[in-house]
């Protein structure tokens, strides 16, 4: 297994970790801060995780590779969407190349197999995982997550579906996965206790090759679907949604990376209309994204989504954090604590933290519609300032099991 190396200053030695526990203080003059990005560069999550190196790397070299007066390297590690591989990378990074903080993981069952590790070390880490119990009842003093939970856009998607489009009876299907079945969890409770009922659920695996024994099960009286897909899958299950002439008989809506910029260049008119929830969109218009996503266009002859947002997101809340202690990021319990105090405008918005280390932020609700000759999703509501919990009483909502595919209990299922 190899880690990419990616550092401003060219031919400085790698230094050596003084404490692999993390106690003890890494010197600090003269030394670069060390990040380790923790992404997916092969597999079906492979387009997601290259746009997650892109949006970083485009971060850093805005700022000529300086955060807060210090030299920064960057160590890319590919987890190839594998959880003993996510533990070995990160054990990598942390013991061979001495990061002082981690960006990542891409997936939320990559995050859940190394959370154990994150805290064992003390590992400052921005997520980009949505894994709900990570900031919820499992939360540890490491981590921050300044994308959003699996459900946290799931939830007011469901309130439009509700509200706005009047949907009452629909489908859930997603990926197999934590992210998958927490993100159709939350959006089922949302949609039910706004007076909907989910009459079916359906759990394709990650890696599915083919989603037409899935389509040939849609119960076709629903109203509408809500898919949950991540990485190219949306776009396949899409393609082959529209191949079997559905699209007349059942409404599609989508989660956050269902139809994510990073897949919708590669599609056609079987994408326009689909209205999807998520916190970031290239039509956002507020001044750093708009500087944010022409530079990314420009670069990548795409439009940047939801994995370039979250690290360059990401890489304003680190240096914002940074630069609130001087630099200091050896002074581990100092730096988590600027971390998650941390409120500053970013290409998503503006964002701020709960208590338990979780972004409060907008929440956008897209439609794909065609601009200049691609296809973008176009926001045509906003949720301002959305919880992890919603708008239910976090103790309440903390006393119930984590999201699942048998919470909340499935009580309108149909043959």
């Amino acid at each position: 297994m190899t880690t990419t190396r990616r550092s401003f200053v060219q031919g400085a030695a790698t230094t050596a970790l003084a404490s692999v526990a993390g106690t003890g203080a890494r010197a600090q003059s003269g030394e670069p801060i060390k990040i380790g990005l923790l992404t997916v560069k092969t597999g079906p999550l492979a387009s997601g995780g290259l746009d997650m190196e892109r949006g970083l790397q485009m971060y850093l070299r805005e700022r000529n590779y300086m955060l807060a007066g210090r030299k920064v390297e960057l160590f890319t590690a590919d987890s190839a969407s594998n959880p003993q591989q996510i533990r070995a990378k990160s054990q990598e990074l942390f013991e061979k190349n001495g990061v002082h903080c981690f960006i990542g993981p891409l997936a939320a069952f990559e995050a859940l197999a190394i959370q154990d590790y994150i805290a064992e070390k003390g590992i400052p880490t921005l997520s980009v995982a949505a894994a709900e119990d990570m900031t919820q009842r499992k939360t540890i003093p490491w981590f921050v997550r300044a994308t959003s939970t699996s459900s946290q856009c799931a939830g007011p998607l469901a309130d439009y579906c509700a509200k706005e489009l009047g949907y009452k009876r629909m489908i859930t299907i997603g990926s197999d996965t934590a992210y998958g079945q927490e993100m159709c969890a939350g959006f089922q409770r949302v949609f039910e206790d706004n007076g909907g009922r989910i009459v079916q659920k359906l759990w394709p695996p990650l890696t599915v090759p083919d989603y037409a024994s899935y389509i040939a099960q849609l119960n076709l009286k629903a109203d509408a679907l809500y898919a949950s897909f991540e990485g190219s899958n949306g776009f396949r299950f899409t393609r082959q949604f529209v191949e079997y002439g559905l699209q007349t008989k059942l409404k599609i809506v989508g989660g956050m990376t269902h139809l994510d910029e990073a897949v919708l260049r590669n599609m056609g008119d079987e994408a326009v209309g689909t209205i999807t929830s998520c916190w970031y969109s290239a039509e956002l218009d507020n001044p750093i994204n708009l500087a944010f996503a022409a530079a990314f266009r420009k670069e990548a002859g795409y439009d940047p989504g939801f994995y370039a947002a979250a690290t360059y997101t990401n890489g304003a809340v680190l240096e914002a954090a940074l630069k609130a202690v001087d630099g200091k990021i050896e002074n581990k319990e100092a730096f988590m604590k600027a971390l998650r105090a941390t409120k500053v405008e970013t290409c998503r918005g503006p964002v701020s933290f709960d208590d338990y280390g979780n972004v409060v932020g907008n929440v956008y609700i897209r439609k794909v519609t065609r601009k200049d000759g691609r296809l973008v999703n176009s926001i045509i509501k906003t949720y301002k300032d959305v919880s992890q919990f919603w708008t239910y009483d976090k103790k309440q909502f903390l006393a119930s099991p984590v999201y699942s595919r048998d919470y909340p209990p499935a009580k309108y299922l149909e043959n």
